[in-house]
């Protein structure tokens, strides 16, 4: 068993961080910095969140490509971003309320069914780049994002709010966005902010939704 981090050399010789984790596949996409709620109520997983809570550790939160939320285990996309319980309660025996906190985000290298059905993998910790600035020419996708935040409330836009890092703009305005699970998926694993950035702003350009 893997301790919760590892480094191990690759191929190449470059060092690779890798973590096992227990994986929750959800319907959702978990963005870094975002704050998600979840209702626990299969025992896998309220397993899962006591263990984690106990060792203060993450599990990984991935996209559902194959299966169902609940029952027979689901395969996953193999990018997902590392969560940990920011808060709990249980006002009801067996279910359990949390607030999943997004981190880092993984791909999956490999992973097996564990105790009671569990998903188990070991992941890359893929890496991150230093904070990038805002462009001056993406500066119009602010005024959306503000009264987004404003509307939300710091319960679901925490401080520190960072609208001059691109990646922060990128990830809170995909996050919110009226889209398919599949396409916020494919911008969580874009590494490059800035494309991100370019791609949401065509998009709400295209639907008149910047000033």
């Amino acid at each position: 068993m893997m301790g919760w981090f590892d480094f191990v050399r690759s191929p190449a010789g470059t060092t690779v961080e890798t973590l096992r984790v227990p994986l929750f596949p959800l319907n959702t996409v978990l963005f870094p910095g975002s704050l998600l709620p979840l209702k626990i109520f299969e025992q896998r997983y309220l397993d899962m969140a006591a263990a984690c809570m106990k060792a203060q550790t993450p599990f990984g939160i991935c996209l559902i490509e194959k299966g169902s939320e609940v029952g027979a285990g689901a395969v996953p996309h193999p990018v997902g971003t590392l969560a940990s319980i920011a808060n709990w309660e249980m006002e009801q025996l067996g279910i359990l309320m949390i607030t999943a906190q997004g981190g880092r985000r993984f791909r999956i290298l490999d992973s097996q069914p564990g105790a009671g059905g569990l998903l188990e993998a070991t992941v890359e910790l893929l890496a991150e780049t230093a904070p990038t600035p805002l462009p001056p020419e993406r500066e119009r996708l602010l005024p959306l994002l503000r009264r987004i935040v404003g509307d939300l409330g710091s319960e679901r836009m925490p401080e520190p709010h960072r609208y001059d890092e691109a990646e922060w703009v990128g990830y809170r305005i995909t996050e919110v966005l009226p889209i398919q699970n599949l396409a916020k998926q494919k911008l969580l694993e874009l590494d490059d902010p800035l494309a991100r950035l370019e791609i949401l702003e065509k998009y709400l350009s295209q639907r008149k939704l910047l000033a």
